[in-house]
């Protein structure tokens, strides 16, 4: 394998492939389980999405629409109507970590749907819906009812309402129909952006888009996924015959790199299609294999998410997520009788932090597929971080640069972005973090 790097020629900014789901809630009593909000600035996390938060329902009091205004027959502009209470608390440890929030207008996935449903039904009342919106953002960026300054950018509408009709169980998000939440945007965003001009307004956060990658065999087996297909182009259908506002679009995969990138290369083309190729592209939930957290394999496929998307049609990552309390999709810890250990996972955004912190992408060349790797330099450092998800060990040749006296830190099944001499080869489902 041959890299090639150019330090004369900048290719633009390392991007926000660092960003999470939620912030590490431990799961404790008080203010005990914000303790590792600083574990996220540590490795330069940008931003932290909203939702899910608490866990189960946000803990009844934390984000969600209705857990902020709990009698949706109150009045909506009366600020006693709304508990902002643990919310507030929330987003200023955020706020004191140097963490941005990008919250979420909507409510928490109800896993256990299937005994009863809460809060999955459309609003009975769209515009109040929207008003309701209104009066939290103004709380959180204009200091409406003691609230405070923030200067919240994103905020997204509703999550994954494409999670209906589903064959094998019922819906967790939203259980009216696509033209329902099609209306729901179009009400709110309009609404929104008419009161908010310089926010970003955007959604839904769609549950994926596995049909475009998948084998027919596995599709076959899983047809729904050419549901959430038609559903996506339902929406963009709707949103352009109704000139509805939308600054990110916002969807999710929980596929391995190389297909992740496949699709986000897809919504794109899709975006450019409809005539929204300028908006942004976020997947604000990723996670390959979950279930390999704490291995070399996992590690070695989130930095190559991170790395490919660098280089694909993407603006944000946010990795589902960072939540900490052993659930089984928090990427960034292994629940110990000691205590919290920090994952393989964790260090892979530690190597990006590297990258982050320069600034700059370097021109880099490479000529083996299933090998990632980004340059990034200040001008006066320079670092080089690479994933091996090729199957086999890589012989490594790296011209353009003199790293005779450059620092290798590598993450494997061994080594936690531990120092390493200078190598030859490049491990499979191995990350190299080169610094000079």
């Amino acid at each position: 394998m041959k890299i090639n790097v150019n330090l004369d020629k900048r290719v633009g900014k390392i991007k926000d492939m660092n960003a999470t789901g939620q912030a590490p809630l431990t799961g404790g009593i008080g203010k005990e389980q914000y303790g590792y909000f600083h574990c996220l600035s540590d490795v330069c996390v940008p931003y932290v999405r909203l939702h899910d938060v608490g866990g189960a329902f946000g803990r009844n009091c934390f984000v969600d629409i209705p857990n902020i205004f709990r009698n949706f027959d109150a009045d909506e502009n009366d600020p006693y109507n709304y508990d902002f209470a643990f919310t507030d608390y929330y987003i200023a440890q955020l706020e004191a970590n140097g963490l941005k929030a990008y919250y979420r207008l909507g409510i928490t996935i109800e896993n256990h749907a299937e005994i009863k449903s809460y809060c999955t039904a459309p609003p009975k009342d769209y515009d109040k819906w929207a008003r309701i919106c209104e009066h939290i953002i103004a709380h959180y960026n204009e200091g409406w009812a003691d609230g405070f300054h923030y200067g919240i950018e994103y905020w997204e509408i509703w999550n994954e309402s494409d999670d209906l009709n589903r064959p094998d169980r019922v819906s967790q998000m939203w259980s009216g129909s696509a033209e329902d939440y099609y209306r729901l945007y179009d009400v709110t965003s309009k609404y929104l952006k008419k009161k908010f001009p310089n926010i970003k307004i955007g959604g839904y956060a769609a549950s994926g888009f596995y049909a475009i990658t998948e084998p027919k065999e596995i599709l076959d087996k899983c047809p729904f996924h050419n549901n959430l297909v038609d559903y996506f182009y339902g929406f963009m259908e709707y949103i352009k015959s109704h000139n509805s506002p939308i600054d990110f679009f916002s969807w999710h995969s929980y596929s391995c790199p190389k297909e992740l990138i496949q699709q986000a290369f897809w919504v794109r083309e899709q975006l450019e299609k409809y005539g929204y190729g300028k908006i942004e592209s976020h997947i604000n939930e990723w996670n390959p294999k979950p279930h390999l957290r704490g291995t070399g394999k996992h590690s070695a496929d989130i930095a190559a998410i991170m790395l490919g998307c660098q280089n694909a049609p993407v603006d944000m990552l946010m990795i589902y997520d960072a939540r900490m309390d052993g659930t089984t999709y928090d990427a960034f810890s292994i629940p110990s009788t000691t205590g919290k250990i920090l994952s393989h996972g964790y260090y892979a955004f530690a190597a990006f932090s590297a990258l982050y912190k320069l600034g700059q992408q370097i021109e880099l060349t490479l000529d083996t597929e299933d090998v990632y790797a980004v340059c990034a330099s200040n001008g006066e450092q320079n670092a080089i971080m690479i994933s091996n998800v090729s199957g086999k060990a890589q012989v490594l040749e790296i011209e353009g640069v003199d790293l005779s006296k450059a620092r290798w830190s590598a993450i494997d099944n061994q080594r936690l972005l531990s120092w390493s001499p200078a190598v030859k080869e490049i491990e499979n489902n191995q990350v190299l973090l080169i610094e000079w």
